[in-house]
């Protein structure tokens, strides 16, 4: 282990950031200043003697990752990229949580140069350095060879009281454990602040007896205010240590060298100006200067830029013998960093004719994942306990295990996550933000609603994400409204930027996928279904991949009924018995609103056209349909327990009852007279 040695620029740039961190939140007049000023210290050391990171090529491949769990401290990061020599000037400093600004209330991944993930919903970033160090050694196992250590990067994460009182770190802190992954190094802010006051309040447990019990080495400092010796060490141990991740216990003084320090009055509020003065002439600053950053600091940040700059150099080098060496693995490697899937893979979907038997979509997930997995090795998935279920798990695919279990390797692609959707899903994140993985991710739907928080900020960062949520409606039958999505659907149609597939048949399943792993900044989720599904006529892989089209067409129609999933094939039962009336019917299936959303004006209307009303059809909540069609048939409250068959009879969602209904509105809107407009004719399109 090396040996800590005092630079003469430690106390003024540790000083800098403490000030800085004053002024920023002070000039905005909102923030949170007493993290950043309790963590200078333990910031200063760990960037400028251990991050190997290169601030004028922040996506260099090999580049230790840093997280801020505690996001709200994100005016430490800041200054810290500021320092380094990121894409941030101190103008953006000034700027601090003003609109448009490049430095927001909290970090953003893709808006910040420097940031890695969007953090602030406490514990996701902590679950998403699990991934991070997840992807690092499963990367490392598949592609260093001997004398060629290219992916070795370490994962970095600082996180508070409030992250370590969230489940979802401690989900993500349990499988770490499990995995033994000794590239994740946590360094905790144990300042013993939250918004409430003294965590003594509510937060009373030994967080270091915890981590030990998970299976992580933990190291404490006492003083992390000043003892940078301390720090130093306890960051040089972690690195040390290969089969256990690591968590520091940090003592820290909230809002050091104010006035308010160790209390939460600091915590998320702007000093005042006498404080902030006095502040300053503690610290040898002047106490008039505003924003004040002392060349010696600025040398000392230049440094790591330096460091980081020779060893991507070094790295370029070394992956160019390596090519030269493993042409093959070389190729794939840089193929995969580039962030592209392999040439023609999507040759490998099955296609479906009619006549094709039927099997649940959640079988025909299973058939997609067995033809696509060996053409594009970067997709690595898992299941939150429900393999079997979910039928996640593909042939001949290995675990990602530590080797030393005997369960598995870490060059595995298949994850045993546990019951732990939450934490699944923020890893996942987490991969996908490493890069060279296209995560998936799986559980039953009405469970995607543990980890709603991480899906949202799959959607709010562009993580393609991929669920294979089965299980998806009324259809599971026995296992009863506790188990059956009636509301899940609505919730994930509604998020932004994030497509929710419910396909009613193979080539749907195959089409929802294609777009899944095309759309690179999109998550999908794919909602499946446990009970079978017959193939259906006209559809094809390029129909389904826009989202919606007509699966049986009539001219001069009298009704359109529109469904999804497993309730096309039952509106396509309904029509047939409403033509023997003489009631033309057309039908729409709508895989996935938001690809169907994004299609031209012409072509939406070309299929939910007006002349005839239409009659949506869903095993699930009415919510959202509306937008869509002019009534809607599914579900009022919760579903029932009982054989799928049954429970599908009670709530009336049946050929022969989807036949009565369609009726009424033919006989409704004829009555009513008048021109039956499309409802997607509006005046206002958002």
């Amino acid at each position: 282990m090396s040996q800590f040695t005092p630079e003469k620029y430690d106390d003024v740039s540790i000083a800098t950031i403490r000030t800085l961190a004053a002024d920023i939140v002070a000039k905005s007049n909102s923030g949170h200043p007493g993290a950043p000023m309790g963590m200078a210290a333990v910031a200063h050391i760990l960037f400028t003697r251990f991050v190997n990171a290169n601030p004028k090529s922040s996506k260099w491949f090999n580049r230790d990752r840093f997280v801020l769990s505690n996001g709200h401290a994100c005016a430490l990061q800041y200054i810290l990229l500021h320092l380094q020599g990121y894409k941030l000037s101190l103008d953006d400093l000034k700027a601090f949580r003003q609109l448009d600004s490049k430095t927001p209330g909290h970090p953003e991944a893709g808006h910040t140069d420097g940031i890695e993930v969007t953090t602030g919903p406490l514990g996701q970033g902590f679950a998403n350095g699990v991934g991070f160090a997840i992807a690092q050694a499963h990367l490392g196992a598949v592609y260093n060879k001997e004398n060629f250590d290219l992916i070795n990067n370490y994962t970095y994460v600082f996180t508070g009281d409030g992250c370590l009182m969230e489940g979802v770190a401690s989900e993500a802190a349990s499988l770490a454990g499990h995995l033994q992954l000794g590239n994740l190094i946590v360094i905790y802010d144990d300042n013993h602040i939250s918004i409430d006051g003294d965590t003594a309040v509510a937060f009373t447990e030994n967080v270091e007896q915890r981590f030990l019990s998970y299976g992580w080495q933990v190291l404490h400092v006492d003083n992390g205010d000043s003892d940078l010796k301390s720090i130093y060490e306890s960051i040089a141990e972690a690195r040390t240590e290969h089969s256990k991740p690591t968590i520091i216990r940090l003592r820290t003084t909230i809002g050091f060298g104010s006035k308010l320090q160790g209390t939460h009055g600091v915590h998320g509020a702007p000093l005042k100006a006498d404080d902030i003065v006095a502040l300053k002439t503690q610290f040898g600053f002047n106490p008039e200067a505003k924003f004040a950053v002392p060349q010696e600091t600025y040398d000392a940040y230049a440094t790591i830029g330096t460091r980081g700059a020779a060893l991507e150099s070094k790295w370029t080098s070394l992956l160019s013998s390596y090519g030269q060496k493993y042409p093959n693995e070389h190729a794939e490697l840089t193929r995969r960093i580039a962030g592209e899937l392999p040439a023609n893979w999507e040759k490998a979907l099955p296609v479906y004719k009619p006549t094709d038997a039927a099997q649940a979509s959640r079988k025909l997930s299973e058939i997609v994942l067995t033809a696509i997995s060996p053409i594009i090795p970067d997709l690595m998935g898992g299941s939150a306990d429900l393999t079997g279920s979910n039928l996640t798990k593909v042939k001949n695919s290995t675990d990602f295990q530590p080797p030393s279990t005997g369960l598995g390797t870490y060059a595995g692609t298949y994850i045993r996550y546990g019951v732990r959707e939450h934490a699944m899903g923020a890893i996942a994140n987490g991969l996908h933000a490493y890069g060279g993985i296209v995560p998936f991710v799986a559980t039953f739907l009405n469970f995607v609603s543990y980890a709603a928080g991480a899906v949202r900020l799959s959607a709010l960062s562009g993580h393609q994400v991929i669920w294979v949520a089965t299980h998806d409606s009324i259809g599971l039958g026995e296992d009863g409204p506790t188990h059956q999505p009636i509301e899940t659907a609505i919730h994930l149609r509604a998020i932004p930027n994030l497509d929710f597939w419910r396909p009613a048949d193979g080539n749907e399943t195959s089409a929802a996928y294609y777009v899944a792993l095309t759309k690179k900044t999109t998550p999908s989720v794919l909602s499946l279904s446990r009970q079978n599904l017959p193939n259906l006529e006209n559809s094809t892989l390029e129909n389904a991949s826009k989202g919606g089209y007509v699966i049986h067409e009539e001219e001069g129609e009298d009704l359109t009924i529109v469904s999804s999933g497993s309730e096309v094939s039952i509106a396509v039962e309904a029509a047939g018995k409403l033509k023997a009336q003489g009631i033309k019917t057309r039908i729409v299936s709508l895989p996935c609103w938001s690809v169907f959303d994004s299609q031209s004006e012409e072509y939406k209307l070309s299929i939910l056209r007006s002349g005839a009303p239409i009659l949506s059809l869903e095993a699930l909540s009415t919510a959202g349909w509306q937008k869509y069609s002019h009534e809607q048939w599914g579900l009022k409250a919760w579903g029932a327990s009982g054989p799928y068959q049954k429970v599908y009879e009670k709530f009336g969602i049946t050929g022969d009852n989807i036949a009565v209904v369609g009726k009424k509105v033919v006989d409704f809107y004829k009555k009513k007279g008048g021109e039956v407009i499309s409802p997607l004719v509006k005046a206002i399109h958002l």
